[in-house]
């Protein structure tokens, strides 16, 4: 099996401990990469990732839940970013596709979670995976999804500014 995306960003000693969800998402991400791009099933990702240095601080159940989870509704999670983007899906950075495909599950599927803080989660996975101005892409491509799939909570975040 060929290796993941790469060691996972080295944590700033001064920034808060990451929560174990959002150690799950850097797995996610790293199992989607390796799934799109290297060709890896859902199998050999779940058999792999808790061998990698960290995995026992993430979320296990949300790290498994949600990488199957996108890998299922792909044709699904594709068609809401297909409508908002420039270009052809096949032709975003993987890093930037699999994050985008992240967030929109999550929106989706995950209604206990703020779809701001969805947003949030995706830009620092961009920032810290993707390219230097990769981030602006998902958060506004996040934010045009949010208003679709998450309309009413858009709608009242709105308002309350």
């Amino acid at each position: 099996m060929t290796e993941f995306i790469s060691d996972l960003p080295s944590e700033d000693p001064k920034a808060p401990p990451k929560s174990a969800r959002r150690r799950a998402r850097e797995f996610v991400l790293q199992g989607l990469y390796q799934w799109r791009v290297g060709g890896a099933d859902e199998a050999s990702i779940e058999a792999y990732a808790p061998e990698m240095e960290g995995f026992a601080k993430a979320d296990r159940e949300f790290f498994v839940g949600t990488l199957r989870g996108v890998i299922g509704q792909r044709e699904v999670l594709v068609g809401h970013i297909t409508s908002h983007i420039d270009r052809p899906f096949s032709e975003l950075s993987p890093i930037e596709a699999c994050v985008m495909m992240l967030g929109s599950f999550e929106m989706i599927n995950h209604p206990e979670t703020p779809y701001r803080v969805i947003i949030n989660e995706a830009i620092e996975l961009a920032k810290a995976f993707g390219g230097t101005d990769g981030h602006k892409y998902v958060n506004g491509v996040l934010d045009k999804i949010a208003a679709v799939v998450r309309p009413d909570e858009v709608t009242a975040r709105k308002k309350g500014k």
